[in-house]
């Protein structure tokens, strides 16, 4: 399948790892490492067998034990490795990690408001931007699309990660990645169009340089 600039389009996938305790707790997660719960293991064998029966090419998940143990639900059914793919790990927030967001509006004021001002390029402490995870996420999922065109390919990985990749495969604003977040375990069908350097600036016309 191609699209209107005739390059060639591969059929991802997209599956949010299931819940954690910080799911439900609301903290905020990023690069901390935390396992799925007992809802999150029910979601994902539940993802697993509605999908039973695709043909899926290959199995590809973020490092963390999160998105891993979810890829492996579907792993088991279909009898394919998982390919752990680093660069499709969720946003690193820093200092904000493992905080609720009444805790972090209370510890990094100007922090926040600053992310509430310019939700696309500011940073927590420590930590990426939305425009970093895109930098990152995108390039990864360009060279998986190039082994596995047309797919489909299974890729596992987490909520604003995600976010980013659906934002790049529909043209939506990379500022909107925020309302692009699929819930836990849920299954988003896109096709990737492998032209990561010029969706970025497309989609988040202003230079980086000038948010450094």
């Amino acid at each position: 399948m191609t699209d209107s600039s005739n390059e060639p389009l591969t059929e991802l996938w997209l599956v949010r790892h299931g819940q954690t305790d910080w799911n439900l707790q609301g903290r905020y997660q990023g690069h901390s490492d935390i396992p799925l719960n007992a809802t999150g293991l029910t979601q994902a064998l539940e993802m697993a067998a509605l999908i039973e029966g695709a043909r899926i090419q290959a199995i590809y998940s973020s490092d963390l034990l999160r998105a891993h143990t979810t890829a492996q639900a579907v792993a088991d059914k279909w009898r394919l490795p998982i390919h752990s793919e680093p660069r499709l790990r969720e946003v690193n927030l820093g200092a904000w990690e493992g905080l609720q967001l009444s805790e972090i509006q209370a510890r990094y004021a100007a922090n926040w408001a600053e992310r509430q001002r310019d939700p696309l390029y500011s940073r927590p402490i420590e930590g990426e931007s939305i425009y970093d995870v895109a930098q990152r996420v995108w390039p990864a999922v360009d060279e998986i699309a190039a082994r596995h065109t047309p797919g489909p390919v299974l890729v596992v990985a987490h909520g604003l990660a995600l976010a980013t990749l659906i934002c790049g495969a529909t043209n939506t604003p990379l500022s909107r990645a925020y309302e692009m977040i699929p819930e836990n375990a849920a299954v988003t069908f896109v096709h990737w169009p492998s032209r990561s350097a010029r969706l970025l600036e497309a989609l988040a016309p202003v230079a980086e340089l000038e948010h450094s």
